[in-house]
């Protein structure tokens, strides 16, 4: 898909402003497809390295109307910046930002060195020492960021995760399941008074690339001072789910959602590490429900039965309590 001319023009401007383009610089600009939420592009500049350039759209490209405020762009660069001081390998360089476009620029990770971690999930290639690494990295985050009054007032952003997470995924899915809608809507109140920890709100295998270093984590802009949960649960929904659709790699991908939980729950320092895992398995329970049932289904389950499963599952564990994340993979192993 090529760019529109005034696109490629924008593009130059906005590094211009941030001083990462000449004035008489033409860059070789190619359109990036993959995110929903975003415009992104690669620069590649003479005698430079590449630079990734995104810019946040204000309607996110799924089939429900789903609008946010682009002001989350400035979001993901402070979570990248505040990251970046407790794991640097963890995270892309920023480059520079542009309020004006809200865009950001940040280094080009070449594919060929960085592949990203889903398509190597749903190949079947279910490596257990990424798993551990993603949640050793995610704990240090959030022990690193925990009980930050300033942090807690930098990223203040409620409205913002409201409008990315809680409302699109929650509230939607108890539109489609009025059964459970008050369990729902108890843990969109629970998430959303919960003040632990900066959170990256998006810890997706799609947002994880896979270096020689270890993980390196994208896609910041749902950050929030919120509940740590959050970002475990997150991310163990979607092995639970890839199970479903590869149920062949079942195995594997239930031994990666052990090595993550145990390398995070090690490091859990700021609170009880029953009481956060309590959070966790409610929020995950949630999570499964709303990746088929809300405003962005993972676009790998297309069949009736397959959601149906789901469904089946994670219904009745809304309705009751789950106590921990073990409790989740028993009845999901007995269940899918």
């Amino acid at each position: 898909m090529e760019l529109e001319p005034d696109e490629r023009q924008g593009v130059r401007e906005t590094l211009r402003r941030m001083k990462l383009l000449q004035p008489n610089e033409e860059p070789r600009i190619t359109l990036l497809t993959g995110g929903v939420s975003s415009f992104i592009v690669r620069v590649d500049r003479e005698g430079k390295p590449s630079l990734c350039l995104k810019r946040a759209l204000p309607q996110l490209k799924v089939a429900a109307l789903w609008e946010a405020p682009v002001e989350r762009n400035l979001a993901e660069v402070q979570w990248m910046k505040v990251a970046g001081q407790m794991v640097p390998q963890a995270v892309p360089t920023i480059l520079g930002h542009d309020p004006q476009t809200n865009a950001f620029a940040m280094a080009y990770l070449e594919p060929m060195d960085y592949p990203v971690w889903k398509e190597q999930l749903l190949a079947g290639v279910a490596d257990t020492e990424t798993a551990s690494a993603v949640g050793r990295l995610l704990v240090a985050i959030h022990s690193g960021t925990a009980g930050n009054a300033s942090l807690a007032t930098q990223f203040a952003n409620d409205s913002n995760f409201f409008a990315l997470r809680l409302e699109p995924y929650f509230v939607e899915a108890s539109r489609k399941n009025p059964e459970c809608a008050e369990a729902l809507q108890r843990l969109v109140d629970t998430t959303a008074n919960t003040k632990r920890a900066l959170v990256h709100g998006d810890v997706s295998p799609k947002n994880i690339l896979v270096g020689s270093r270890g993980p390196v984590f994208l896609d910041a802009e749902c950050a929030w001072y919120g509940d740590p949960a959050f970002d475990l649960a997150f991310c163990l929904s979607h092995l639970l789910l890839k199970s479903v659709w590869r149920p062949s790699v079942t195995g594997d991908y239930l031994r990666c959602f052990d090595k993550l939980v145990s390398s995070y729950l090690t490091g859990v320092t700021w609170e009880s590490e029953d009481e956060l895992e309590h959070r966790a398995a409610t929020l995950l329970a949630g999570l499964l429900l709303a990746r088929i049932d809300g405003k962005s289904p993972v676009e790998y389950l297309t069949t009736d039965a397959d959601r149906e499963r789901v469904r089946r599952v994670v219904v009745p564990m809304l309705t009751t309590r789950v106590d921990g994340l073990s409790d989740i993979v028993q009845q999901w192993s007995l269940s899918t």
